[in-house]
């Protein structure tokens, strides 16, 4: 269906010519779903762009041919390819909010599909939408035809783009992480919605990711990408278990899966010894019957329904469950930047409950309870350097001035293991990696006692993810931090917390030793969330 030869991509920067994709060849057999696995930046999406001919205005077919079908995209008149777009070939994008457009009801950006590809009319192209959107099993699909993207739930946004990708029936789908951000039991909906649309439509797929679980458990075949270059190819199996490129044992390596350590994810050259955190038995953090209350437009919202939980001092706490389970609510409550509607918050024998979040930022008690929030980039001033960011509770909380505050920034980038040359560079100048660890300096450099992480490695490569989460072991060991890692990669959990709470619309399901509750839950939610977990691709035999 799609032949690829010796494709070459570069972009045209003010430092030079870069090349993105450098001579690469394969093949998509009709009813095949090719997975394409990497870290960020080697290649992945722009050779998806490439084939889609939506380069950015820098960017240069420089080689190579494209086939589909016997038309090759590379040459065909731009007319030509408005047809091909969706009617053919069809793409998800990475980030469905970003992708859908915020003031356009998401039935009428299914119509605009189906009308520009001549599938509809308008006369039936309402009709034909709300088929769409049946077809992406989207309950009470006549409503959701009138919601916007912001009223609906990520998960629900990303089978809208399914619908407006599938509407015109490709034989083609390209799918660029899809799964991105989403929850385990939505990531594994979203999954099996795609591969049974490409099996009852007889279509083909391009599966984007760099969650090799997903990969293993989805594709028929793999491509494993690195600095725009395939470095190996073949049956997930194969790769999964016995990789023969270093790249790939790398990949496989960093990801987290039963019966490892943190340390296991690093080369072997890195890892170092595992040493076991202290926990005391007494607890830093008691939270007693909190309870969170929205109005909303059609009565009460109950988003957390009076739980209770303990964290001991140097104790990691894991918080799981579904997207709008109550988790970000409970953890914006307890780092206090938002009132319970009841409950006690006991840290360190006093009930922070009582203080106002509004007045919480100047409260001597601050600097002991900090968050280090999801998403890096989002989570950064882009107008601040590095160095600013690090300085600005230092400044504000530290009261630091001159040489004092320069010597205490540059000794959270030694122990953040951020390269004192990067201190002056602004966000968008950094990788994630580096972007995580300014927001994790941020968080420690006033030596809080409770720390919150927040889904703190969600976006990141594998490779990049065991860094930073060894690097969390690291500090916790360090500086006698307790955490709350809220996340809902269970693997990871499993990995760095010593006790695991469960929720479920605002309640908690479960919670124990994580050993014991990752290997013999209790509850029925709990063993469905393990169940949904994609499984992580065995590690590579070893003589």
């Amino acid at each position: 269906m799609l032949s690829v030869r010796d494709l070459a991509v570069s972009f045209n920067t003010r430092r030079g010519v870069v090349d993105a994709v450098r001579g690469i060849s394969f093949d998509v057999s009709k009813g095949e779903i090719l997975g394409v696995v990497g870290e960020s930046g080697s290649g992945k999406s722009v050779t998806s762009y490439a084939l889609m001919r939506i380069l950015d205005a820098g960017g240069v077919i420089k080689a190579g041919e494209a086939t589909y079908s016997g038309v090759d995209l590379r040459r065909a008149a731009e007319r030509d390819m408005r047809d091909i777009r969706g009617r053919e070939i069809s793409m998800i994008f990475q980030n469905p909010r970003a992708a859908l457009n915020p003031i356009r009801k998401v039935g009428h950006q299914i119509e605009d599909v189906l009308r520009h590809h001549a599938r509809a009319t308008r006369f039936d192209a309402r009709e034909k939408a709300i088929a769409a959107l049946e077809a992406v099993k989207i309950n009470d699909a006549s409503a959701r035809y009138n919601a916007y993207p912001f009223e609906l739930s990520g998960g629900m946004c990303q089978r809208i783009v399914c619908a407006i990708a599938l509407a015109c029936d490709p034989r083609l789908l390209i799918a660029d992480e899809p799964t991105t951000g989403l929850d385990i039991t939505t990531q594994k909906a979203v999954m099996d919605l795609v591969r049974d649309l490409i099996r009852e439509r007889d279509m083909s797929s391009i599966l984007i990711t760099h969650d090799l679980g997903l990969a293993a458990q989805y594709c028929d075949r793999i491509l494993v990408m690195k600095d725009g270059v395939i470095v190996e190819q073949g049956d997930p199996a194969q790769i999964f278990s016995d990789p023969q490129h270093p790249y790939s044992r790398k990949l496989v390596d960093a990801t987290p899966r039963a019966g490892t350590d943190v340390r296991s994810l690093l080369p072997p050259q890195e890892r170092g010894t595992m040493v076991t955190p202290k926990i005391s038995d007494q607890p830093l953090l008691e939270v007693r019957n909190l309870t969170k209350t929205y109005m909303g437009k059609s009565g009460p919202v109950h988003a957390v329904k009076g739980i209770s939980f303990k964290i001991n001092e140097g104790q990691c706490v894991g918080l799981v469950g579904e997207s709008g389970c109550g988790k970000s609510t409970t953890s914006e409550i307890l780092v206090r930047l938002m009132d319970a509607t009841s409950g006690e918050i006991i840290f360190d024998g006093e009930d922070i409950a009582t203080a106002p979040a509004r007045g919480f930022a100047g409260d001597a008690r601050r600097a002991d309870i900090q968050m280090v929030f999801q998403d890096a980039t989002d989570s950064l001033n882009p107008r601040h350097s590095a160095r600013q960011t690090i300085a600005e509770p230092l400044r504000r909380l530290g009261r630091m001035r001159g040489a004092e505050l320069a010597t205490r920034i540059e000794e959270l980038a030694t122990l953040v293991g951020l390269p004192l040359s990067l201190l002056d560079r602004f966000p968008h100048q950094l990788s994630g990696g580096q972007k995580a660890r300014v927001g994790i300096a941020r968080a420690v450099a006033l030596e809080p006692r409770f720390l919150i992480l927040d889904e703190p490695t969600a976006a990141l490569d594998v490779s990049i993810q065991a860094v930073v989460l060894n690097l969390l072991v690291d500090l916790r060991i360090k500086l006698g931090l307790s955490y709350l890692f809220v996340s809902h990669d269970l693997h990871v959990v499993r990995l760095l917390c010593d006790h695991v709470i469960v929720m479920k619309d605002g309640e908690i399901v479960e919670q124990g030793a994580a050993q014991n509750v990752m290997s013999n839950p209790r509850s029925d939610y709990t063993k469905m969330l393990l169940a949904a977990a994609p499984a992580p691709p065995q590690r590579r035999k070893t003589n």
